[in-house]
């Protein structure tokens, strides 16, 4: 069926005698056949053909009224694919648990749907008309202030050089001035002995007015020693300045991968262990976590908590040594991720990946239209991939900190590798099936439930002892102490 008819061209009776075709009034979808008035009276008089036998306004059939797989009518439109399918799809094939409707219905209830979009985009647009001209000026004085304050610093770290500069530069053309003038003083001099009395001074003044090298900057002194360091002071502030305008600039043209990273970004955000090796020690204030290397291997799960629920963007620093993984997860199933459901972004034995969870259908008996019947049980299946190798280093490289964006309205959970406070890096946009307001971020450092041990020394001689003692017990060697390394904070 073609999406309507050119304009001027009118739609003919199939059923008229070819010298005497008549404009059709409706065409039937099962009889692929346009009727006129005449010919129409059988499918509206007819208590079958009225049930079975869809009438449209009158349209051009060119084939594809009919299911191309199974060869039957399309009667019916799946909302959950946006499709038209026939009754065998609907009841056999993969279209069988989804929200089927009639042609009518369908029309009925997509039409409502445009509208109410289309009412919120009118509504949305009404808003962001009126806000644009704020958003415009707060953006323009925001960007206004940085580049005034940039100027500013410029200009007084140019102003303050270049007046000390002058200022010795000028004591140095007074003393080729004072040359200039014992020379035409002793030139004008008439008496043999009072000339050669001056001549001295004179001379003097010459080698002093041959020294003088205006462009050598200030003399060597205290004088100099403190305009330098107030240039270095004030130049760093200024280049900080610039940096902070030219993130500003990046952040408005290129959000996406120049967001700014807040300098005390959620100080209320915390630590709140679910599992945790003797090894693993948090912090006074629950935003930073040790790993004690002679308590064991490195093992902990935690979540990541704050006063305001449904956090939707956080900051962590990552062990460069262990395992890790940060995501989403439910909080009752934070000691067994695996079994979800879990997203997250996992280091794993030098390679990164991601991991996700899917909604897989239970197998139902059958289907019917209009059922109210609960819907079909649902499994989590947990899956991990390794993301393909890159550089020479044979792996994708380890972010050392990583920002999570959930776009929860999307259903996405973003990951992104922060190498400074306006530059981040998209690494890995994973599309969730089970967003809910239920999950909640977390980290697990190290592997999941780790046996605990004991510490070893393996020392050089062979033997193997015991990380508490300090020498090796068959050679004598002295072990080096085990330390205390910061593995895991909260940006």
């Amino acid at each position: 069926m073609s999406d309507g008819v050119p304009k001027g061209q009118t739609i003919l009776c199939d059923m008229c005698a070819d010298e005497d075709r008549k404009p059709a009034r409706k065409t039937c979808m099962k009889c692929e056949i346009s009727m006129c008035g005449q010919h129409l009276q059988a499918h509206l008089t007819t208590p079958v053909l009225l049930q079975t036998h869809p009438l449209t306004e009158p349209v051009a059939i060119d084939g594809s009224t009919k299911c191309p797989v199974h060869g039957k009518l399309l009667e019916y439109y799946c909302l959950d694919d946006r499709t038209c399918v026939c009754v065998s799809c609907a009841i056999e094939d993969q279209h069988r648990l989804h929200n089927m409707k009639t042609f009518p219905t369908a029309h009925k209830e997509l039409l409502e749907n445009i509208g109410a979009q289309q009412k919120a985009l009118q509504d949305k647009s009404e808003d962001e008309n009126v806000s644009l001209e704020k958003w415009d000026r707060g953006e323009r004085e925001k960007v206004g202030r940085g580049g005034a304050r940039l100027v500013e610093a410029v200009t007084h770290l140019r102003d303050v050089s270049l007046t000390s500069v002058q200022s010795s530069v000028a004591a140095r053309m007074a003393s080729i001035r004072t040359s200039r003038s014992s020379m035409e003083a002793a030139q004008k001099e008439k008496d043999t002995f009072r000339f050669l009395q001056l001549y001295s001074q004179v001379h003097r003044d010459m080698e002093a007015a041959k020294a003088v090298d205006l462009r050598r900057g200030l003399e060597p002194g205290a004088d100099r020693d403190k305009l330098a360091l107030e240039i270095q002071q004030k130049g760093q502030k200024m280049l900080g300045q610039a940096s902070q305008f030219l993130g500003s600039l990046l952040t408005l043209v290129d959000p996406e991968n120049h967001l700014e990273m807040p300098t005390n970004p959620g100080p209320d955000l915390v630590f709140e262990p679910q599992t945790s090796a003797s090894s693993v020690s948090l912090s006074t204030d629950r935003r930073k976590v040790f790993h004690n290397g002679w308590l064991g291997a490195c093992s902990a799960t935690l979540l990541i908590t704050g006063p305001a629920p449904n956090l939707q963007r956080w900051t962590v620093g990552l062990p460069t040594e262990s395992d890790w993984m940060v995501g989403l997860c439910q909080k009752q199933s934070a000691n067994t991720l695996m079994q979800g459901p879990v997203y997250g972004l996992l280091w794993e034995e030098g390679r990164l990946g991601r991991v996700t969870t899917e909604e897989e259908e239970e197998k139902s008996a059958g289907f019917s239209f209009g059922s109210s019947a609960n819907p079909p049980g649902k499994k989590l299946k947990v899956s991990s991939e390794s993301f393909p190798n890159e550089g020479d280093d044979g792996g994708a490289g380890r972010p050392e900190t990583v920002e999570v964006l959930w776009k929860f309205p999307e259903s996405k959970l973003t990951f992104y590798s922060r190498t400074g406070r306006f530059q981040r890096k998209e690494i890995t946009t994973i599309q969730m099936s089970c967003n809910s307001w239920d999950l909640v971020p977390f980290v697990r450092l190290g592997k999941e439930n780790v046996q605990k041990s004991n510490p070893n020394h393996l020392c050089s001689c062979g033997r193997n002892t015991s990380g508490f003692q300090a020498n090796c017990s068959r050679c004598g060697k002295v072990f080096p102490p085990f330390t205390t390394d910061l593995i895991c904070e909260l940006h």
